[in-house]
């Protein structure tokens, strides 16, 4: 499995449409520019004030054409967008009322407008709104912001974001085809075992996506099958019987150390009968410790790939980057996103 490959290829076969919220980063439109020649997206969008764009392009010796540059405050689309935001929010500030919340700032439409003209607020209600199939930031900006705008404007599916890695490692009997889904590394650093229900269910939904697989979902402890009793192997139990309450579509099992839910020989030993048994393609991770270290470790040590990490859980797709990331990376993660809209 060549995942860059494939994945690039079902960036240009979909033909999507692609917001750069960081409009003015210059990696980023570097990215678009080979974006845009490789016809990966039916349209690449940059965010931004123009004569930034313009002057970040011409300074890095980009082509500027093909490429769609939006400058939120000049927008055509500006007042209905407030609107549009306005109304998001208002909606979510008379749940909390209606709970008995405080709400501490109430929005107003003028905040909204001036709030909205943001850019990873503005690539996000593109998003929201079907003016984009697909977001991608944070060369620039802290996953924190990029996850604060999804929630906001776009969404979930569940209650919980959270986020995936992609691991092919050099073994095809592994997984699919050598890989795997690796989940969460990247957001919630102590999940509770309701998030973690949701991160299983999202990262099961990853793997169709990302790995063209049915997923069969192994939720990972330092115990297997009550083997240690301590509050956080029951917080994987629970997790499990809240999964299962789900009915979800996906064959899974837990808690599972490591070797149990990869090993069929150790699967046999200390969970005989378990319905993953030789099969695993998804690893829901405990905590964000674990998550980080485990990809890490099985890329460095296990000479594996690692790509990502992918949001998921939104209503559509957004991605977060690193801030170390490269053009490629971006390119990347752009055909990753683009390749998940639907």
């Amino acid at each position: 499995m060549d995942f860059v490959k494939d994945m690039r290829a079902r960036a240009a076969r979909l033909q999507k449409k692609l917001v750069l919220a960081e409009g003015t980063e210059p990696r980023t439109v570097k990215a678009a520019r080979i974006l845009v020649d490789e016809k990966l997206a039916a349209s690449v969008t940059l965010v931004g004030a123009k004569a930034e764009v313009e002057a970040v392009a011409s300074k890095e010796g980009v082509n500027l054409e093909g490429i769609v540059v939006v400058e939120p405050a000049a927008s055509p689309f500006l007042e209905s967008y407030a609107q549009m935001y306005f109304d998001i929010l208002h909606k979510k500030e008379e749940a909390k009322k209606a709970k008995g919340q405080p709400v501490d700032r109430p929005i107003t439409l003028e905040k909204a407008k001036a709030e909205i003209t943001a850019q990873l607020r503005w690539g996000a209600m593109m998003v929201h709104r079907g003016d984009a199939d697909a977001m991608v930031a944070g060369a620039e900006s802290a996953t924190a912001d990029v996850l604060r705008a999804g929630l906001a404007i776009v969404g979930t599916v569940s209650k919980t974001a959270s986020s995936c890695f992609v691991v092919h490692t050099t073994d095809p009997s592994w997984g699919a085809g050598g890989s795997l889904i690796f989940s969460d590394c990247a957001v919630i650093p102590e999940p509770t075992e309701e998030q973690l229900a949701d991160i299983a269910v999202s990262a099961a939904q990853s793997c169709r996506e990302l790995l063209e697989a049915e997923p069969v979902v192994a939720l990972l402890s330092f115990s297997t099958k009550g083997s240690a009793a301590h509050e956080a192997v029951t917080k994987v139990q629970n997790a499990c019987t809240i999964l299962k309450g789900k009915n979800p579509d996906f064959v899974f099992d837990g808690e599972l150390q490591a070797d149990a839910a990869l090993v069929p020989s150790v699967t046999d030993k200390k969970a005989p009968g378990s319905p993953i048994r030789g099969k695993v393609n998804v690893l829901v991770f405990p905590n964000l410790g674990a998550g980080n270290i485990g990809y890490k470790l099985v890329q460095r040590l296990g000479k594996a790939e690692a790509f990502g990490p992918f949001l998921q859980g939104f209503a559509k797709p957004i991605s977060d980057l690193s801030r170390g990331a490269s053009v490629d990376d971006i390119v990347t993660t752009a055909a990753v996103t683009l390749s998940r809209a639907k």
